[in-house]
């Protein structure tokens, strides 16, 4: 028995021996074949040259996308969300301690820095007051009053996926806030966890639309039959994206998404660039009016600013049409805005910025005399309780978020939101990449996400002497500006005199910048 055993290893090691020798064969045989391929070729000049060890130039370029967000930027440097701000919303979403120590790593010397002019005597918290409540739509037969003051911005059933969705539904639920569908249509996700809802229509009308494609009144009745859906939105145009439709990726584009689309299996699901029946200020009210009476509830638009002439005209004939006629709300999008898929030309050159979008529409509301019949809601790249409280002290009435709940849900950043590849399960429909998306654990996270940002919002306005958000104004804030002074929000844009651009009646052309 003894001199079978060391029989019996040299058998193992012998066959180990032989299949290593074969492994080394096979990969020899293999760079070989691989070195003839790429010598041959002349498509690549890398791997011409450098025939093998030119291909790992793509794989190491693919690495780069991870190990700079881990080992190599700086807290505050990466793009398009750095490391600050995701650890931020991460900390939030999992009700974990927000303070820091030492001192703040944040530069505060560049143009355009915002710091919030604090109070001698801040209010306490003994004094602050609950979010004041908004009615939107003073005149639909079904107004919608809310006190939320962060909410969920549009993000398709298809873009992300049902379970993602279902964690949004459940999370806004609890913390009291809307949910906007994005383009893609109304889903039993979106309703599963009864929160209020905003129906967003694109271009292609998803969820609206007849066979031909065009709206249907039917169905737009059928929508709005949910008492969850309290309101309307048209989108003109998205962030990442202005004058290019929706892009649903053919992959993500699942026999359940289709029917709810109303659209192929299976086939790249590409919206028009704009609503066809909409060119022009007095046909956007047309539409306006045409689903707010077929509905009975608020409608809105959402747009990107780039030329903004076409608001004074806008403004110009509702004052014509009477001020029932204006949308009850505007979504202010802007080129910080995120997509799942845009041409990069479009994410990079083309938009304002919503530093300089949403103070322009703000005016030009007030100098038409219509900022109290139209709210204003601010969507782009706000995350933070800093970037919120900003656009409250500029004028908006709400502001909305859609990558800042993405990271709520465990969003890495790996940008592969077009691919079906999302590793955290949230941009995929994927079923295996799916199952690490808890919907029910996800939903605590998005319930704390909101209400840990609402509540530092409100410790920012008690530093600023104010009761509550909504009563932060323009003097509360300054920037820092080219030559190295703090300069007043109030004094780079001046609050206007109430109905100071209103024009005459009798025509409804405005000189106005293009």
């Amino acid at each position: 028995m003894s001199g079978v055993l060391p029989d019996l290893v040299i058998q193992i090691l012998t066959v180990m021996a032989a299949l290593f020798v074969f492994m080394v064969g096979v990969g020899i045989f293999a760079i070989l074949i691989l070195y003839i391929c790429d010598v041959s070729q002349t498509k690549h000049a890398i791997r011409h040259n450098y025939p093998v060890f030119g291909r790992f130039r793509h794989f190491f370029e693919h690495l780069g996308t991870f190990f700079r967000q881990y080992f190599f930027a700086m807290d505050r440097e990466e793009m398009p969300f750095n490391r600050e701000q995701r650890n931020y919303v991460y900390r939030a979403a999992k009700n974990v301690d927000t303070t820091v120590a030492f001192g703040s790593t944040r530069d505060l010397n560049p143009v355009g820095t915002v710091m919030f002019v604090n109070c001698p005597f801040p209010t306490l918290d003994t004094d602050a007051v609950e979010t004041s409540a908004v009615t939107i739509g003073p005149y639909c037969p079904n107004p919608y009053t809310t006190r939320s003051l962060f909410n969920i911005s549009g993000m398709s059933f298809g873009a992300i996926s049902h379970a993602a969705v279902k964690a949004l539904s459940h999370g806004a639920a609890k913390a009291g806030a809307w949910l906007n569908t994005g383009e893609g249509g109304l889903s039993s996700y979106h309703l599963e966890g009864g929160c209020d809802i905003v129906f967003q229509m694109g271009t292609a009308k998803y969820g609206a639309r007849d066979e031909s494609g065009d709206l249907c009144d039917d169905k737009l009745r059928e929508v709005a039959g949910h008492e969850q859906v309290r309101m309307f939105e048209i989108k003109l145009s998205q962030g990442a994206k202005p004058g290019k439709g929706g892009i649903l990726p053919g992959c993500k584009v699942t026999p359940e998404i289709a029917k709810i689309r109303g659209i192929p299996v299976g086939q790249d699901s590409i919206s028009p660039n704009r609503h066809p029946e909409v060119d022009s200020a007095s046909e956007l009210l047309d539409l306006i009016d045409r689903i707010r009476t077929v509905t009975g509830k608020p409608v809105g638009f959402k747009a990107v600013i780039g030329a903004y002439g076409w608001l004074d005209d806008l403004f110009a004939e509702i004052h014509l049409r009477g001020i029932e006629s204006a949308p009850d709300f505007i979504t202010i999008d802007s080129a910080d805005g995120g997509t799942g898929a845009a041409p990069s030309s479009l994410i990079d050159y083309v938009g304002l910025p919503i530093s300089q979008s949403l103070p322009i529409v703000v005016d030009k509301l007030v100098g038409h005399g219509l900022r109290e019949r139209v709210k204003v809601i601010a969507s782009g790249k706000l995350v933070t309780p800093a970037e919120v409280a900003w656009a409250l002290c500029v004028g908006a009435d709400f502001c909305v978020s859609a990558r800042g709940f993405m990271f709520a849900l465990g969003c890495i950043q790996a940008l592969q939101c077009n691919k079906n590849t999302c590793p955290t399960g949230i941009t995929t429909h994927n079923r295996r990449l799916q199952r690490g998306l808890d919907p029910a654990d996800k939903a605590v996270r998005v319930q704390h996400y909101i209400e840990n940002m609402v509540h530092e919002i409100g410790v920012i306005a008690h530093s600023c002497g104010v009761h509550e958000p909504r009563f932060l104004r323009r003097y509360h804030a300054s920037i820092m500006v080219h030559d190295g002074r703090v300069c007043p929000i109030s004094e780079i844009h001046p609050d206007m005199a109430p109905g100071s651009a209103v024009v005459s009646h009798a025509s409804v052309s405005v000189e106005a910048p293009q």
